[in-house]
């Protein structure tokens, strides 16, 4: 299984937030490029980066910091948060991102995601599924939609999506486990190659996901709180 940590970016900033609310903002780093290399330091390959600024303004913001990270590290880059047209998702590439990730725009046009992955290929595009009460959420989290998550994962499966970020918003956050038995459901029922997201609080939460089948973790707030230490990553991976 991928161990992907997460930088989440607002005001060129290293974040994090609870339940994706804005007003929960909490600040671990001035410098991402600072956290990005300390990462790679200790083995990462892999880094999940969030432009909230971005999520917040429905356009790419932050792909400043992502060119920075990618030409001064070797870590494969899944970038997202505001991607809204396909010049966007060209400066991301261009910017140096490995994949990227869609959600609201998977949501809110279709047409347009399903045009990215005939063009750019699965292999290169996430799809972001975040949900609250099985319900995905758009914009930041800000909006909330009546499209169950399961039913969204396999709509976009039959349109060639291969891999899916899920996050459980209740959980993000809050360091007291993911949602196994939410993720059990969607890899009993698709097969896709899903990547964990939210609630990750310890190298046994981890065990766990890889243990049930999922592709990826992805963990942010466990680390930048000491709950998990990069030294017992380097030894997990």
């Amino acid at each position: 299984m991928r161990i992907i940590p997460a930088i989440d970016i607002i005001d060129g900033k290293c974040v994090r937030l609870t339940k994706g609310d804005y007003e929960t903002k909490k600040i671990y780093n001035e410098n991402p490029l600072e956290v990005a290399k300390e990462f790679e330091a200790y083995g990462i390959e892999f880094l999940h980066l969030v432009d909230l600024d971005g999520a917040k303004s429905s356009k790419i913001v932050n792909n400043d910091i992502l060119e920075k990270i990618t030409s001064n590290t070797s870590l494969k880059v899944d970038f997202g948060g505001g991607l809204k047209s396909t010049e966007d998702v060209k400066i991301a590439f261009e910017s140096g991102a490995s994949q990227i990730t869609g959600g609201s725009i998977a949501v809110q046009n279709q047409e347009l995601f399903e045009s990215w992955i005939e063009e750019f290929g699965a292999q290169k595009i996430i799809l972001g599924a975040d949900c609250l009460n099985r319900k995905i959420a758009t914009n930041g989290w800000l909006k909330s939609s009546e499209l169950d998550v399961i039913n969204f994962i396999k709509s976009y499966e039959e349109r060639g999506i291969e891999q899916v970020i899920c996050t459980d918003i209740s959980k993000d956050g809050m360091l007291a486990g993911a949602s196994e038995e939410l993720y059990k459901e969607i890899l009993d029922k698709t097969e896709i190659k899903l990547i964990a997201s939210g609630g990750v609080s310890s190298i046994q939460d981890l065990v766990e996901l890889k243990q049930i089948g999922c592709e990826g973790a992805i963990l942010g707030k466990a680390i930048y709180e000491g709950n998990i230490s990069l030294k017992e990553l380097q030894e997990l991976c």
